[in-house]
């Protein structure tokens, strides 16, 4: 699928009754978005007002369906719903925008910035490269990797990701 169709008026049903429905699809290409969640997402979006058969075929099937129906349907009911999905590379870039914003708002644990999940991601600021660049591989190696203690660690990561949030370069327009 194409990348998400920002053309679209900013008042319209999709992006008004849920978007975190426009969200979860790009998170989801961006392999944020556990299949077992989708469910529970196209349950909020009925409850919100959107219906289609596909999404109330997804609200309908238990979290530990088969992985790949989830999915199917899933991209399914997006289709339905005309929100077509971000290219991977965007989607990923968003994700890290995201990640960087749940720091800032004291809602992602240091540990959970410690992965090697962005180390191989192609970045395109100079904001989103120097918030990569502080991500160890994991929460261990910070000292040996960057050579630095937990507090400077932290501290130059607020610094690197209040950059990134204040600077968002791609994702969903809600």
């Amino acid at each position: 699928m194409a990348a998400i169709d920002d053309t679209s008026e900013p008042d319209g049903p999709v992006r008004n009754v849920h978007p975190t429905l426009v969200e979860a699809a790009w998170l989801y290409q961006a392999d944020q978005v556990r299949p077992e969640d989708l469910p529970m997402t196209a349950a909020q979006a009925l409850a919100m007002g959107m219906n289609t058969p596909a999404l109330c075929e997804l609200a309908g099937l238990p979290r530990h369906a088969d992985p790949r129906d989830i999915r199917d349907i899933f991209e399914q009911a997006l289709e339905e719903l005309r929100i077509a999905l971000p290219d991977h590379h965007l989607a990923r870039r968003y994700a890290l925008s995201r990640l960087a914003t749940r720091f800032t708002a004291g809602e992602a644990a240091l540990a959970e910035l410690a992965s090697d999940e962005w180390s191989e991601m192609e970045v395109e600021t100079t904001e989103e490269e120097a918030f990569v660049a502080l991500l160890p591989p994991c929460a261990c190696c910070t000292e040996y990797t960057l050579g630095l203690d937990e507090a400077a660690w932290e501290a130059q990561l607020q610094i690197a990701a209040r950059s990134l949030v204040t600077h968002p370069a791609v994702g969903p327009r809600v």
